[in-house]
């Protein structure tokens, strides 16, 4: 059976390449742990190796246990009945053999059982879960719950909750959606309230629950009477009793083994998380922020699981008396799906990078407040940097994943659309990406201020100063140029002075800042890699065309979609 670490040279490329030492050092806090945990790393090199033994554990599991069940797993599917949702029988065994590994407190500090490992180390984690079943990353993924727990809560409830996400014994969910609020979290009106001995009960229904069924939620929920705004929200830990009802179980496209749940409220009692009135403005976006990441993280893993099948069936399908991937027409496809995959992952691997830093120098200000004041400008740089790519790589992988999917199916031709090959369950997985923890177009509204603000010429300007790029000058003018017609484009939005025409360009400029840094990353890579030469090569020279096409749209000043779609959609009837 493969081991989805050992089998794949890009990650195998990145553990060698990525620098590690400023995660480490905010991580290990000077390795603390060290005299009092025996498996705690000593020295970064120490470290590192660890990481690579545990994701060689997780490769071995995905590759060997989970990969094999996912097709039996979406076809059995998450079943509900009489209240009680019970999990497809691969899925509950690929669960027992991650908690046996100890791996489910991935990210967790050890005095609690977790494991301490970076976000960039979960992320591929994530990945090779992703790859092997993507319904089983909705609930190895949700570790997240346990890390806001870890962020937010006070000690006493982090003794009582973390071990035992870490033992594996219990699991998450975040319950958030409502029926009558989607995305617009601010709308949500499952109601909170204390009673006289100080206790919450929550009163309402949520919807769209992924995960719903688990032992531990984190619910979203109004505490403040007569309020509207994001203000009234407060962030809630709910542990499952007879107060909460499940109603129902969604019947979906994909990832089958992830149960999506409705959840009735009955006066169900639940603890305060934090400050009141800090739910969704802090806690909810830090926590939807590291759902993101994990979900670029498994679409990447769904992409890579894609464009595998189509090669292999491209290299044993015989027409016209040779192998089909040496006609042009499959091998470029099939040699973009592999460019663009690369380029989500050096992508994504950037992003959980800073997002590592970032959370490291907020715990090591917390740790040791005689320095928060010499870190203050770098938290901030760094806060500003995670906010933006998160929904960038969000967006992207989700984005790139589909398209893989949909020429997988394509490379297969008729049989493709059969359930004979895994290609169309990676077709109708895939699907959810970009639509679940906000969509691409709340991805661009999360990204556009930043972008527009400079703050993505900044982080190209410290690659710049960063690393010497004279080996690959040719690929990285190219990358320049993108930056050029970035900084082009948000000019001439912001000339223009209407934020009409503004939002209606948005997608077009953060797209555009997407293939600036993707580019900027993979002529990084570019330095340590004859091939990397070449993945950046092709991934430039079509990201060229794609940019100065945005600009030309956006300099002639196109406004005829804003100015026709009225009389346009007009004629549908209501």
């Amino acid at each position: 059976m493969s081991n989805f670490f050992r089998d794949n040279p890009d990650i195998l490329f990145h553990m060698e390449h990525l620098d590690f030492s400023r995660i480490v050092e905010l991580k290990e806090d000077g390795f603390a742990d060290r005299d009092r945990f025996p498996e705690a790393p000593t020295d970064l090199e120490d470290a590192v190796d660890n990481y690579r033994r545990v994701l060689d554990i997780v490769g071995d599991i995905a590759g060997g246990y989970v990969a094999p069940r996912a097709e039996q797993v979406d076809r059995t599917g998450a079943r509900f009945a009489d209240g009680v949702v019970t999990y497809a029988p691969g899925t509950r065994e690929a669960l027992e053999r991650l908690r046996q590994a100890e791996v489910m407190g991935f990210t967790l500090p050890r005095r609690y059982g977790g494991l301490n490992m970076p976000k960039t180390v979960y992320s591929i984690a994530i990945e090779m879960i992703s790859r092997a079943d993507a319904s089983l990353m909705n609930i190895f993924g949700l570790q997240e719950i346990a890390d806001t727990i870890n962020k937010f809560g006070s000690e006493e409830q982090k003794q009582r909750y973390l071990p035992r996400f870490c033992e594996g014994s219990v699991m998450g969910s975040m319950a958030l959606t409502e029926p009558d609020a989607g995305s617009d979290l601010q709308s949500v009106r499952l109601r909170s309230h204390q009673d006289e001995d100080g206790i919450w009960h929550l009163n309402g229904v949520k919807r769209f629950i992924t995960n719903g069924c688990a032992d531990i939620s984190l619910v979203m929920a109004r505490s403040e009477e007569g309020t509207t705004g994001g203000r009234g929200i407060s962030l809630f830990i709910y542990e499952r009793d007879e107060h909460m009802r499940i109603r129902r179980i969604e019947e979906k496209l994909g990832i089958h083994g992830s149960p999506t749940c409705e959840l009735q409220f009955d006066d169900a009692p639940a603890e305060l998380l934090g400050r009141r009135k800090m739910g969704l403005v802090k806690y909810t976006m830090s926590l939807m922020n590291g759902a993101r990441l994990g979900v670029a993280a498994q679409a990447v893993g769904i992409a890579e699981a894609a464009c595998r099948e189509a090669t292999r069936y491209a290299r044993d399908r015989t027409q016209f008396k040779k192998p089909i991937h040496q006609f042009a027409a499959v091998y470029e496809m099939l040699t973009c799906m592999q460019v663009d995959i690369e380029a989500a992952r050096t992508l994504l691997y950037e992003t959980s990078r800073i997002v590592d830093i970032k959370e490291g120098l907020e715990e090591k200000a917390e740790r040791h407040p005689e320095s928060a004041r010499d870190i203050a400008g770098a938290v901030k740089r760094y806060t500003k940097l995670a906010g933006v790519l998160t929904p960038m790589v969000k967006a992207y992988a989700s984005e790139v994943a589909n398209r893989i999917c949909y020429d997988a199916i394509q490379v297969h031709a008729g049989v493709g659309f059969t359930c004979d090959f895994p290609v169309e369950r990676l077709y109708r997985d895939v699907r959810i990406t970009n639509i679940y923890e906000g969509t691409t177009q709340l991805q661009v509204v999360a990204a556009i201020g930043t972008v527009l603000g400079g703050g993505i010429s900044e982080l190209l300007s410290a690659y710049e100063e960063e690393y010497d790029f004279s080996p690959v000058s040719e690929r990285f003018a190219q990358a320049e140029q993108l930056r050029r017609d970035l900084e082009a484009a948000v000019s001439a939005v912001k000339q223009a002075g209407d934020p009409a025409f503004q939002e209606y360009h948005s997608r077009r400029i953060v797209e555009t800042a997407i293939d600036a840094v993707t580019g900027y990353r993979l002529c990084i890579d570019a330095l340590y890699s004859e091939r990397k030469r070449k993945v950046a090569a092709l991934f430039l020279a079509r990201a060229v065309h794609r940019c100065r096409t945005r600009l030309e749209i956006i300099l002639s000043g196109d406004r005829n979609c804003m100015d026709f779609h009225p009389e346009i959609i007009a004629g549908f009837p209501e």
